[in-house]
């Protein structure tokens, strides 16, 4: 009987998985890919493990000797925290070979909640803003305010929309979760979207996995332009 070290085989991989982990979107179609190895053979057995549980088995076809396998993975295996996956190799005349294990983290929370609707998500508070804005009177851009919402997480990433114009902010540190979220929409892009009596302004977020939040409920926003005043300079 032969023996096999550990290193003769790969990691199983999960090629769908973003680079922080598994999402809401991957759970549900995940597959585990695994690794042509050594002296790979017709009816070699492949059986997959995820934490500790049994997923499947597979036995090698003449077609696939010396190519990668793509396993499928139940989403009923895959639950929020720590996942670890591995495989064992069982063939004729030899003793059982396992894989080193992949670790990845599961984040199934949305943020803000789940969607009760295509588009708009009720769970997340509207941007807090002044209601109107003057466009002869901009000198650091128009202040705003996100309420911290449900799922809050480092590395969540928002995009706010002005009208037609979206401003992308950096992720979240690890010292925001549960504080509110506070900037100023440059004027450039104020001055851009221009005069509308009914701007709406609202926000997205996406966690650090690919969840999406969907929109927040927009706020509205009289944005024009005082023919009495004069402009202060764009510089």
């Amino acid at each position: 009987m032969r023996l096999f070290n550990g290193s003769e085989l790969s990691p199983p991989t999960l090629p769908a998985c973003a680079s922080h982990g598994i999402g809401l979107h991957a759970a549900s179609h995940l597959t585990a890919r695994i690794a042509p190895y050594p002296d790979m053979s017709q009816g070699d057995l492949v059986e997959l493990f995820w934490n500790t549980r049994f997923v499947l088995a597979h036995p090698i076809q003449a077609d696939e000797v010396d190519r990668a396998l793509q396993l499928p993975i139940p989403a009923s295996f895959v639950f929020g925290g720590e996942a670890h996956l591995h495989y064992r190799v069982l063939r004729v005349g030899h003793r059982a070979q396992k894989s080193p294990g992949l670790s990845v983290a599961v984040k199934l929370d949305c943020p803000g909640g789940s969607l009760l609707q295509d588009g708009e998500n009720q769970f997340l508070a509207p941007v807090q803003m002044p209601d109107t804005v003057c466009l002869n009177d901009l000198k650091r851009g128009v202040p705003f305010s996100i309420e911290p919402w449900r799922h809050m997480a480092a590395l969540d990433s928002l995009t706010l929309r002005w009208g037609d114009l979206r401003l992308d902010l950096p992720p979240l540190h690890a010292s925001q979760p549960g504080q509110p979220i506070k900037g100023r929409i440059p004027k450039s892009m104020v001055r851009e979207a221009g005069q509308d009596a009914h701007l709406e302004v609202t926000y997205c977020i996406l966690d650090r996995v690919g969840n999406p939040s969907g929109w927040a409920p927009a706020r509205q926003v009289c944005v024009y332009r005082d023919p009495t005043s004069i402009d202060i300079p764009k510089g």
